[in-house]
Order: structure tokens, then C-alpha cells, then sequence
């Protein structure tokens, strides 16, 4: 029969190869036409087998990839908020976030290495996995929180000379860290079915990368200004269950049934764990939050830069940032009026001013006591701060409103940025920034950016730098002198009591006064004309004196502060603060 097929097909083939067409002959026509017919219905059975052999292939291979996105997503911003967290109770941005991250990362090669051993049921392990991951990263922030009230009872709580805290966070860290690096391997043992060993690794490691820069923009624009530490951990912990579900239904039929009973289970669990902690980590955080400050907290904020606290003591208030007090409504014009008026009485006629930091608004007020001064410009790194000085109640009758006054304008951003690209000069630049504990703060102490305040500062025009205390920091405050002086200035030193601080300080430089003049000139000034609540003619004499250091410093021994080579943070840090 077959022969026979063959035989027409040839002839058929040959009469059409000389151009003669068969018309009177139908059935040869028919048989033809069916054999061609039976070829396509063939042709297109075995296409649709393979596409839905493919098909089946490609999802299982996609949906594993999605896991490694997801979860790459979620375990990077889980260390960011380990990270951010870390800053919070133990300070050293730097620090923390380089040991945290490293201590992932080195944990994530424990994971691997762990994972050869793992022979059987690689699908159930991984589930399980994912359902560890979602609990440890939704309750990452309520565990510190908790740990943290644990600590406000039990006074000088440490393990091993460290506090349990920052224990917490590590471990946890590096719990994250082990399980991720888990995961990694074992998908890429389960998608070797679909994949060749070279896509199979390229396209792993691909979603992993891709999922961590998406976490990465998702935490700096969104996570941390809009959802805080308070629920950015349960959204990640919802997306690791959420990949563990989809796992789930995909290779449903594929789960051993050993270990439906323990899926299953985790499954209720983690999904109570995330809703209850949902719904109750706002009160457990904001306890947590109280138990850091001996006053009643009546504000509290998480910018995009800082944890923003204010409390509450009758009818005084305190600023915090990052748990460090800024100012005190009890007491603050001690530290304002040192650091404004001297400033402003040695330029005569001051018009322009430039303020940076001081975003509470305090620095301002004292400023529009000037009736020459036409404009303020306020440069302040965190807007929720300016927001706050602007709006609240609180700090617009603190400052007198001074941050809604025609005269000042406000502008959010990085001060030494600005130095660098306004084309702006002034009669008196007032710096006042947090204490230089971390590196990237000690950036602004730097002889760079003091030379750029020189550079945008008029011929006698002058700056005053808020420098920390004297006497508690005092290589640190020597440092600020020593690197202001270095800039082009002449400079001195003051300092007062400050109740709620204790002894602090400011640098003082000038473009055109001579050194041996500045000091008789400061202590020559009068303030009648100024509406001040401390500040006095006799009080300069005060303030521009020392007596002898709590400590021997060989001022030979210390440094100029510069970018590359940020002595200031370690200074700090090293000072005798245990006199505070």
C-alpha cells in the first residue's frame, strides 16, 4: 500500500514537473488531497503536545524564578531595615550598615554550604523555608522593639559585652541571611529540570539581582518615607508567604504527602503571624518607642533620613533624632543665643543670611531679631523636619513661626551640595548640624566644606560652626577648630551651660578680623538692642573663656577633619563620655 502511495506520488510529481495537469481525473485528485490532509492533523498534534509539554516546563521554570525575584526583593530590604534599625538603637550609620550587610552576605555561604546536604524533598524544604523567611522578616522590627523594652527593665543588659539589642538585630541578620542562601541552590537544583546548566545559573542568579535592586527602590522611595519601620516588615513578610503559596498550587501534585500536614500548618501560622502582626505592631512599636524616653512621646515620625521624637515633660518638649536630643523647649535659647547673636553683632549691617541645619527654626528666630537682614536662607537635609518647625504647634510657638516668615526661605537638600552649586554670597553663614558621630555627618565638618562657606562668604563675612562639648568631646572640638582654621579663617572658640546638654560648644571663624582682635572684639559686644532671654554684654566674657581641660590634648596630635581621611567621627566617638 505503501508502495503503491509512493508510486502515484511520483507520477503525480512528474506530470506536474512537464506542466501536464490531470483534469479529468478525480480520484487521484481525492487521494491526494486526503494523504495531505492526514499529514497536517498529524503535524499539528504533535506541535500542540509540545507546546503544552513546553508550556508546562516553562511555567513550573518561571514560577520557581519568581520565588528567587521575591525573595531576593524581600531579603535585601529585610538587612535595610535590620540596617536602619541598627543606626537607631546603636548609632554609626557607617557601621552598622557595612557589618550587617557583610554578616548577610557571609551567612548567605553558610546557607549554600548547608544546603548540599540537603539529598530529598528539595520542593517541601523550600516551602518551609519561605515560611521561616516570612516570619523572621515581618517580625524583624517588632523583635528589637520588644528586646528594647526588655533592656529598659533590666539595666546594663549585655551578652558577651554587647548589648542585647544590637544582638537581636545581628542575629537576626544573619538568621536571614542563612536561609536565603538556602534558597538559592535549591532552586537551582529544582529548575535543572527545565533548564541546561548554563541558563539554568544565568537565569537564577539573574532574577535574585533583579529582585534585590527592586528592593533596593523600594525601601529608599517608598518603604521607609510612607510605611516606616512599622509595616514595611510585613509587606515583605506577606510577599516571601505569598511566593511560598504560589509553590504551593503550582507542584501541588508534587508535594509529598508527609509533609502536607506541616505545610499546611505553617501556612495558618505564618498567615496569623502576619496579620496580627499587622494589626498590632503600630501600639507594640509606639511602647517600644516610649520606653526609650524617660518623657511621655507626643510625636514621632520616620523620615526618609532619621527617626523624628518628641516628648513631652509639663509643659516643656524635647527633639530627637535617632534618639539624640536636639533641643529642649526648657532651655534652648542657651544654645541659641550663643550661636546666633555674636555671629551676627560682628558683621555691622548683616542683609543675607545662610543657615544650615537647623531646622527646628530656632536659628531663625534669633536671625529675624535683625531688622537689616533681607533675606535667610534655611538649608536643611530632612524635609519632615522643616515640615514639623512649620506646621506643629509645638515648634511654630517655639519659633515664633520664624520658618513661615517672608524674609526666610527654606530649601531641602544636602548643604554641601548646595555650597557647591549656588552662585549665592552672604554676610553670615550659621552652621548647625547634628553631632559629627558618623562619617557621612562628618562630611560637613570637613576642611572641604569649610572652604566652601569661606569661598561663598563676603570679604568680612563670618561663620559659626555648632562643634559639640567642649569638655565631654574635646579632641573632636579641637578637631572643628583646628579644621576651620586650616579653611582660611581666623577663629575661637565659646561655650556655655546648657541645662538639659550639659557643656557645649561652638567654633567661631572670621574672614578679615585678625586673630589677635576677634577675641577683645567679642567680649567688647553689647546686645541692648537685641530682645534676648540670656545673652548679655558681660556674658561674652563668659563664654569666650576656658580653664584648664577635663583632659591633656597635645593639639599637635590632632588632625584636620577631610573627606579622605574623616578623623572627626573617630574622635567623637573615642571621647570621655562617661563624664556626661
Amino acid at each position: 500500500m505503501m508502495g503503491s502511495k509512493s508510486t502515484l506520488y511520483c507520477f503525480t510529481y512528474e506530470l506536474h514537473k512537464h506542466h501536464i495537469f490531470l483534469i479529468n481525473l478525480p480520484f487521484i485528485k481525492l487521494i491526494i488531497q486526503s494523504l495531505m490532509t492526514k499529514n497536517q492533523e498529524a503535524n499539528a498534534k504533535n506541535k500542540s503536545l509540545s507546546s503544552k509539554i513546553f508550556s508546562n516546563f516553562s511555567s513550573d521554570s518561571n514560577i520557581l524564578k519568581a520565588a528567587l525575584f521575591a525573595t531576593g526583593l524581600s531579603g535585601i530590604v529585610a538587612e535595610y531595615v535590620l540596617s536602619t534599625l541598627a543606626t537607631y538603637f546603636l548609632g554609626n550609620s557607617v557601621f552598622q550598615w557595612t557589618m550587617i550587610l557583610s554578616l548577610m552576605l557571609f551567612s548567605m555561604g553558610l546557607g549554600s554550604r548547608l544546603s548540599k546536604f540537603m539529598d530529598e524533598f528539595l520542593l517541601e524544604k523550600f516551602v518551609i523555608i519561605e515560611f521561616a523567611l516570612s516570619i523572621l522578616v515581618s517580625l524583624s522590627a517588632l523583635l528589637a522593639y520588644v528586646v528594647s523594652i526588655y533592656s529598659s527593665f533590666n539595666d546594663k543588659l549585655y551578652i558577651y559585652s554587647f548589648e542585647l539589642d544590637g544582638t537581636v538585630i545581628y542575629m537576626m541578620s544573619m538568621l536571614i541571611g542563612l536561609l536565603i542562601g538556602m534558597e538559592i541552590p535549591l532552586v537551582t537544583r529544582l529548575n535543572e529540570a527545565y533548564e541546561d546548566l548554563r541558563v539554568n545559573i544565568s537565569n537564577v542568579m539573574e532574577k535574585d539581582y533583579y529582585g534585590s535592586l527592586l528592593g533596593g527602590v523600594f525601601f529608599a522611595f517608598i518603604g521607609l518615607p510612607f510605611l516606616g519601620l512599622t509595616y514595611t516588615p510585613f509587606v515583605l513578610g506577606a510577599v516571601n508567604f505569598l511566593v511560598a503559596i504560589g509553590l504551593i498550587f503550582q507542584f501541588r501534585k508534587l508535594i509529598d504527602a508527609r509533609y502536607l500536614f506541616l505545610i499546611r500548618s505553617g501556612a495558618l501560622l505564618v498567615m496569623a503571624v502576619i496579620i496580627g502582626g499587622f494589626l498590632f505592631a503600630d501600639d507594640i512599636i509606639n511602647y517600644g518607642e516610649q520606653k526609650r524616653y524617660k518623657d511621655k512621646v507626643v510625636y514621632q515620625d520616620q523620615s526618609k533620613y532619621q527617626k523624628i521624637v518628641v516628648t513631652q515633660w509639663k509643659n516643656h518638649h524635647w527633639l530627637y533624632l535617632n534618639g539624640n536630643q536636639q533641643l529642649s523647649t526648657f532651655d534652648e535659647w542657651l544654645y541659641h543665643e550663643p550661636m546666633v547673636h555674636p555671629a551676627m553683632k560682628l558683621y555691622p549691617g548683616v542683609k543675607n543670611v545662610l543657615i544650615l541645619g537647623g531646622g527646628d527654626g530656632c536659628a531663625a528666630r534669633e536671625v529675624l531679631k535683625y531688622p537689616s537682614v533681607e533675606t535667610i536662607k534655611l538649608v536643611d537635609l530632612d524635609e519632615k523636619v522643616t515640615e514639623l518647625a512649620s506646621n506643629h504647634p509645638i515648634f511654630t510657638t517655639l519659633n515664633n513661626n520664624a520658618l513661615n516668615h517672608e524674609k526666610v526661605t527654606v530649601q531641602n537638600g544636602d548643604a554641601y551640595t548646595y555650597l557647591q552649586k549656588t552662585d549665592e554670597y552672604y554676610d553670615v553663614i550659621i552652621v548647625d548640624f547634628p553631632d559629627p558621630k558618623s562619617i557621612e555627618i562628618g562630611r560637613l565638618f570637613s576642611l572641604e566644606f569649610y572652604k566652601l562657606c569661606y569661598q561663598q562668604l563676603r570679604p568680612n563675612g563670618v561663620v559659626i560652626v555648632q562643634s559639640g562639648s567642649p569638655y565631654y568631646a574635646s579632641k573632636a572640638f579641637y578637631c572643628i577648630e583646628k579644621t576651620v582654621a586650616e579653611a582660611g579663617f581666623n577663629t575661637v572658640p565659646l561655650h556655655n551651660q546648657v541645662l538639659t546638654l550639659g557643656e557645649w560648644g561652638w567654633v567661631l571663624g572670621a574672614k578679615s578680623i585678625p586673630q589677635e582682635q576677634l577675641k577683645p572684639t567679642l567680649r567688647s559686644l553689647h546686645f541692648e538692642d537685641i530682645e534676648t532671654r540670656w545673652l548679655t554684654h558681660d556674658a561674652m566674657s563668659l563664654i569666650t573663656s576656658f580653664g584648664k581641660g577635663l583632659i591633656k590634648l597635645d593639639s599637635s596630635e590632632v588632625e584636620v577633619n577631610m573627606i579622605h581621611n574623616p578623623v572627626l567621627p573617630t574622635y567623637y566617638r573615642n571621647g570621655n563620655w562617661d563624664l556626661y
